[in-house]
């Protein structure tokens, strides 16, 4: 939708990759924002051991108890991360646009080598060009972003009593674990995300071709009825 409107209503209209970025920024914002609550619940529930009294046990209850004992303030505990996790999309979708947009460019350039009339459906990708743009753009912004999350997951988990901030959650993982701490479980993390996401994209990909396709031929149908009236 954000896209679209920088688009200005021009389907044929090339949105640069700042543009990409701004459009995907907009998006993960508002998601952020408003899920922040459901991961401060799984953290806490996946945090405390089952048989712990003070184990936290299913969304509503652990939403009603945050917000009974740390106010709204600890329903978004760790937002402002949140924030800077939005990056993680940002740099996901802008480059994935940007992927797409080279590999398209690399078709024109061979069909025009043969001498081949470019069409309008050209521009469409493999299946197996969408894997690789959605996987290697989705691997790069968790490389990136990744250790945002751990600090996140960290403050997120903590009483408020400890008084955690981000400044002092960096310092402390580092001079007590390395670097290395900070890309704790992030292979396992792209093996659990990656094929969902380029599942996600080709069948996105897919069903827009798809829907494209309809509404061309059903503007041919009717531009044949208005002609044969």
């Amino acid at each position: 939708m954000i896209k679209k409107q920088m688009q200005g209503g021009d389907p044929a209209y090339r949105t640069s990759a700042g543009q990409h970025l701004l459009a995907a920024a907009e998006a993960s914002t508002i998601t952020a924002l408003m899920t922040n609550p459901i991961w401060v619940v799984k953290t806490r529930i996946f945090a405390t051991p089952k048989n712990d009294p003070q184990a936290y046990s299913g969304l509503w209850n652990s939403l009603t108890r945050i917000y009974k004992t740390e106010g709204i303030r600890g329903l978004y505990r760790g937002s402002l991360l949140a924030l800077v996790g939005v990056s993680n999309g940002s740099i996901q979708f802008a480059t994935y646009e940007e992927l797409k947009r080279r590999r398209v460019e690399a078709k024109r350039k061979r069909f025009a080598a043969i001498g081949r009339q470019w069409q309008p459906e050209d521009e469409k990708l493999t299946n197996t060009e969408y894997i690789l743009t959605s996987g290697g753009s989705k691997f790069v912004a968790i490389a990136l972003t990744y250790p945002y999350q751990v600090v996140r997951a960290r403050i997120q988990n903590a009483a408020p009593s400890e008084g955690l901030t981000i400044p002092k959650v960096i310092r402390n993982t580092y001079q007590k674990e390395g670097l290395r701490a900070f890309y704790k479980g992030l292979g396992t993390n792209a093996i659990r995300i990656l094929p969902g996401t380029c599942t996600t994209f080709v069948v996105y990909e897919n069903l827009v071709w798809l829907f494209r396709k309809a509404a061309v031929a059903k503007q041919k149908r009717e531009s044949v009825k208005e002609h044969l009236a």
